[in-house]
């Protein structure tokens, strides 16, 4: 008998189903050659520290770092009945071998290999390595086993990763919480990553708006904007400082004649994007869908899992093997019907073979799974939901563009010049649509990028053309904040953690790493907002003022994107083979103990929003006074809590409450403790997104640009959400 240990039931079945096994069991299905049974994800995890030693059930600083020799494993409480059912059929007399099936990634290997040490099981393995869930994927897996110990460096580099998280997080966890007497979360990947958020708030709260002046010259059949020939930056070089000197320049030129001094025109091609690993997939589906990282990645599994409709998804790869194409001209021509037409129009070669290009096959490029396609098996799209549809529709399209010609423009640019004041112009003309017709009648992403391919071409321009200036028209703008990250954004910072390094050697050596991987980054996303570091404001994400408390009290070494990034390239390594695994693990030991030692030591003071860690939460529980602040209501005291700014005499009935969350509906900020005493104190706060106002028991938030308030609500508003 051979057993074949899948990650998840749904997965199980349909392995059963292609092998033939009809016969119920307890947790399996079988027939006479195979028994097919299942994980439901992590079975056997490491032992909690409380479980390693009573000592540690509570938290006392004396007894830090935690650094056992050996991390034992235990069984998951929840899921112990099939653990021992797998154990009892892995384990078996009349069972010869074992086919570990779990999903083909670092999770999946060290979800099987901890149930296998766990169980003390012996027999054979051999490991089915497959990218699709089709019927026809599953059997060429079956027919293409490979031995088990061709993948023990993966394994070797999940068991670090798992071990690293453990050490890092346990001690910097407790360490901080007890310095600053409140819960705090500290991860390898996940502090970083909160960095990242916290930068960029700085950011925008430090930003200060400037304002200048732009000036547009009417010339009849087409119009330009003035600009300094002096400066080299394109957008400085269209800004006039005040309006007094735009005025003048306007003036100056007005009714006068203009002469053409410079026409150029440059063809302009535009390579078809690369197929989709997952960051890329869930980055677009940010962009143009507004789905979140984590949705688009249950999406995508579930495209994978139950439609079996794409290929396996938890990719960092963006290139397919070369054996795969004919199988990808299959998977084209069995497209759904609506997509026939594009299909038809990809530039296919005499004799009916795909074009052929290193963009999209290379067997150097592509890493434990390839890009992710469509499979060769017609999507039921029918019976999907509309946001399956939508995932689908984006892997669809992408696979059929990369295999278009370039988008050919050209690309135009005309100097005008009235008064000695240059004047610039620019339009296009689209000489071919290539790649960009499989998207036409999508909406761009992209506001600047749509307002860029719609440029109207120019006239028949020469130089020394005369023209009169008929109109010239005088703009205010203003110079406008960062954007806070959103998904897509945040995802592209965390891939490319350490991009940004003043240090070119080490900037070189964390290529390829990041902070993460394609199958954690939701996740560790989704964490950031669970523990409170961060909070979805419509698709941006912003820290929250408790994550950036972490990061001022975190050393470098803790929240540093260039520290994961190396570990996360090391892991990399040690599952090519290329790094001793006790030279890994020996760094994660020192990282744990200096995070520790620099808790007990530092001095940097923050005080966090007090957490109730159990038992009935009271409406002001955990709540900290806010020094120099008093209520407008009774003169009392102001506290903050978590969730909010309110009277510390609630108790007798003053119900003064500011909540935290009640302008972001509308568009506006999280309230800080710097926002609500300047509301306190002046009644009014312009930043550069808008006015916040607080009169006559209502707070309000109006946007930038705008007359009404967004948003209105009285002081003792309870929540938005």
């Amino acid at each position: 008998m051979i057993v074949v240990v899948a990650e998840k039931p749904s997965v199980g079945r349909d392995i059963a189903r292609v092998l033939g096994c009809r016969e119920r069991g307890d947790g399996c299905l079988k027939n006479s050659e195979y028994l097919v049974t299942w994980a439901m994800g992590h079975l056997v995890s490491l032992c909690e520290p409380d479980e390693l030693d009573e000592k540690y059930k509570r938290w006392r600083m004396d007894d830090l770092p935690i650094l056992p020799e050996e991390i034992p494993l235990k069984v998951l409480p929840k899921t112990r009945k099939q653990y021992q059912l797998v154990k009892k059929y892995i384990n078996a007399s009349e069972t010869d071998s074992l086919i570990c099936a779990t999903d083909a990634g670092r999770e999946g290997e060290l979800i099987f290999r901890l149930i296998y040490e766990e169980a003390k099981c012996k027999k054979p393995v051999r490991r089915l390595w497959i990218s699709s869930m089709t019927d026809a994927a599953i059997r060429d897996g079956f027919a293409a086993l490979k031995d088990s110990g061709e993948y023990d460096g993966l394994y070797r580099s999940a068991k670090c990763r798992s071990l690293a998280d453990w050490l890092v997080g346990m001690n910097a966890s407790r360490a901080f919480s007890l310095r600053y007497n409140t819960l705090l979360s500290v991860g390898r990947v996940q502090t970083p990553t909160l960095a990242i958020l916290v930068k960029r708030r700085v950011e925008i709260e430090n930003f200060r708006p400037e304002e200048y002046y732009t000036l547009t010259a009417q010339f009849g059949d087409y119009s330009g904007m003035w600009f300094s020939p002096d400066v080299k930056e394109e957008k400085t070089a269209v800004r006039i400082p005040d309006k007094e000197t735009a005025d003048a320049i306007a003036l100056k030129v007005k009714g006068k004649e203009a002469a053409v001094t410079s026409v150029t025109h440059e063809e302009k091609r535009e390579l078809p994007p690369q197929l989709y690993d997952l960051t890329s997939l869930q980055r677009d589906a940010n962009q143009r869908l507004g789905f979140t990282a984590d949705k688009t990645l249950r999406l995508t599994q579930e495209l994978y899992e139950k439609w079996k409709a794409v290929t396996y998804p938890r990719t960092d790869s963006r290139y397919l093997p070369m054996d795969m194409i004919p199988r990808t001209k299959q998977t084209l021509e069995k497209l759904p019907s609506v997509y026939a037409d594009i299909v038809k129009n990809i530039p296919w070669k005499e004799d009916g073979k795909l074009p052929f290009s290193k963009r999209i096959f290379d067997n150097a490029k592509v890493s434990d799974h390839h890009a992710i396609i469509p499979t060769p098996q017609t999507a039921k799209l029918d019976q999907m939901s509309e946001d399956l549809k939508k995932v689908f529709d984006l892997i669809a399209r992408r696979t059929v563009a990369v295999f278009y010609p370039p988008f050919v423009y050209d690309a135009a640019k005309v100097i005008t010049v009235c008064e000695g004041e240059s004047f610039r112009s620019t339009g296009r003309t689209v000489r071919d649509p290539g790649w960009r017709s499989v998207y036409a009648g999508y909406d761009d992403a992209s506001k600047k990028k749509k307002a860029k391919d719609d440029e109207a071409p120019l006239p028949d321009l020469k130089e020394g053309d005369i023209r009169t200036v008929q109109k010239a028209a005088v703009k205010k703008e203003t110079t406008k904040p960062p954007s806070p990250h959103t998904d897509a954004s945040l995802l592209s910072a965390m891939e490319n953690a350490g991009r940004d390094l003043e240090d070119e050697a080490l900037r070189e050596q964390m290529k390829g790493s990041g902070l993460g991987t394609p199958a954690t980054r939701a996740q560790i996303i989704e964490r950031l907002v669970q523990v409170g570091y961060a909070l979805r404001r419509g698709r941006a994400i912003e820290a929250t003022d408790k994550g950036v408390q972490l990061i001022a009290v975190a050393p470098k070494e803790a929240s540093s994107p260039e520290t994961t990034g190396k570990w996360e390239l090391a892991l990399s390594e040690i599952a090519e083979n290329k790094r001793d695994t006790e030279r890994f693990m020996e760094g994660i030991r020192r990282l744990s103990a200096f995070l520790v030692d620099y808790a007990k030591t530092t001095t940097t003071e923050v005080v966090f929003p007090q957490e109730q860690r159990g038992g009935k939460k009271s409406r002001k529980s955990g709540s900290a006074a806010v020094k120099g602040l008093t209520c407008p209501l009774c003169g009392k005291g102001i506290m903050e809590t978590q969730r909010a700014f309110g009277c510390s005499d609630w108790k007798n009935g003053c119900h003064f409450t500011l909540w935290k969350d009640c302008l972001t509906r509308g568009g506006g900020p999280a309230l800080n403790e710097k926002i609500v005493r300047l509301i306190l104190e002046k009644g009014e706060v312009p930043g550069s997104t808008g006015v916040i106002r607080m009169k006559d028991g209502m707070i309000s938030f109006t946007p930038a640009g705008k007359d009404m308030p967004s948003v209105s609500l009285p002081v003792t508003y309870e929540k938005s959400h």
